[in-house]
């Protein structure tokens, strides 16, 4: 793949503060490559604004999913990020974070500033700090694809400022209201180019799905429920606050076990039509920094013992699914899974099957690193798909 690197983007909204009305902009990571002979672009926008509200403090556009893409386009070369914007970090501070992970480590490369750019490995990449949407030349810049991942702009009407900036397609790195929703490995075939503005979808029906495709192709499933065990996010409280909409996520993130919704069930039924309306879920989050579990218990049509599904699920993961769908027999837990590139992995040995009807099956996944790996995924596949 060749380099041609070019410009950035940022979006606005506003919210009140403190009693005042504020707009605010969000911008983060812009990349291409060249896929086919088509220029390939991303941008990366940090997943922390939605703290703002919180406190003043806390205001960082290049967040977890920002920077976590950023590592992996570095690591798997898959996506050259020539450009980060954010207002509310100065250049220095964007490179300790870049630098220091509290979960994935230190960044496996050189990192530097010059004449007000950030030096990574070598290559220059520029970093703005612009709070008017208006100030990106997307068209000009030769802005293609953007990762839109601040968590704010997830309809198809939000992520569209991207589109009026002159980039040709957005990824969500959310669930969509009505945005059509991808998941890698389980419905990408239905990708239709005309489309600007896609999800894909969220780290949890990313790890659900393909294990629930593999299950429904071969025996089929009547209905379902799941349990995310999932880690703590950057929308949790550090201390008991304040949380209108939702008082129990207001408690303190380190100190308790916190039921919560999730629609990542549901959403299956949008990247696999024939589930739609027999899944739902939950969400329980527990006082660990990264790596969630899902839990599917489901009521099969066609009967299985837990040996021939576990040897269905192992056969998946070894082709059509394979670097999607991982299986493992070891006596695993969490942090086995930090840095983990797949978006779901079997847990053989933890599940059980109170009959060949009736089964509930494991899987792990690290909402963090796996997540950021499909955005580049979907990403480099609608590139493919879009110049053929």
């Amino acid at each position: 793949m060749s380099r041609n690197p070019t410009s950035t983007y940022r979006a606005s909204s506003k919210l009140r503060l403190f009693g005042r009305s504020m707009k605010l902009s969000y911008e983060c990571l812009f990349s291409h490559d060249n896929v086919n002979g088509k220029r390939l672009a991303a941008i990366v926008i940090g997943d922390g604004l939605r703290q703002m509200y919180r406190a003043m403090t806390r205001k960082t556009c290049f967040g977890r999913i920002g920077r976590i893409v950023f590592r992996n386009s570095v690591v798997h070369n898959t996506a050259n990020v020539v450009a980060i914007n954010d207002p509310f970090i100065d250049l220095e501070y964007m490179v300790y974070m870049l630098k220091y992970d509290s979960t994935h480590g230190v960044f496996n490369g050189d990192i530097s500033t010059k004449d007000g750019k950030l030096i990574v490995n070598g290559k220059s990449i520029a970093v703005f700090a612009e709070k008017d949407p208006s100030n990106i030349p997307w068209g000009s810049s030769g802005a293609h694809y953007v990762v839109e991942s601040t968590g704010v702009f997830t309809t198809i009407d939000k992520a569209s400022a991207h589109i009026k900036g002159g980039a040709k397609k957005v990824v969500i790195s959310a669930p969509s209201a009505d945005a059509p929703m991808y998941v890698c490995g389980v419905n990408l075939d239905a990708y239709d180019p005309k489309a600007q503005v896609v999800s894909n979808a969220s780290c949890t029906t990313n790890c659900l799905a393909p294990l629930a495709k593999v299950i429904h192709d071969k025996f089929g499933i009547v209905e379902g429920l799941m349990t995310t065990v999932h880690a703590t996010t950057a929308t949790q409280k550090t201390v008991d606050g304040p949380s209108a909409k939702d008082w129990r996520g207001g408690r303190a993130a380190a100190a308790n076990i916190i039921p919560s919704s999730t629609g990542a069930a549901k959403a299956v039924g949008k990247v696999i039509p024939s589930l739609n309306g027999k899944l739902t879920g939950m969400a329980f989050r527990v006082p660990t920094t990264n790596v969630s579990v899902v839990d599917l218990t489901a009521r099969l049509e066609k009967g299985a013992s837990y040996d021939e599904i576990k040897a269905e699920i192992k056969r998946a993961s070894e082709n059509e699914l394979k670097g999607i769908l991982g299986y493992t027999e070891d006596a695993v837990v969490s942090q086995d899974f930090i840095g983990n590139s797949h978006s779901s992995i079997f847990d053989a040995a933890a599940g059980i099957s109170l009959n060949n009807n009736f089964v509930k099956l494991v899987s792990w996944y690290d909402n963090e690193w796996g997540y950021s790996n499909r955005c580049l995924d979907l990403l480099v596949f609608m590139a493919q798909k879009d110049s053929a």
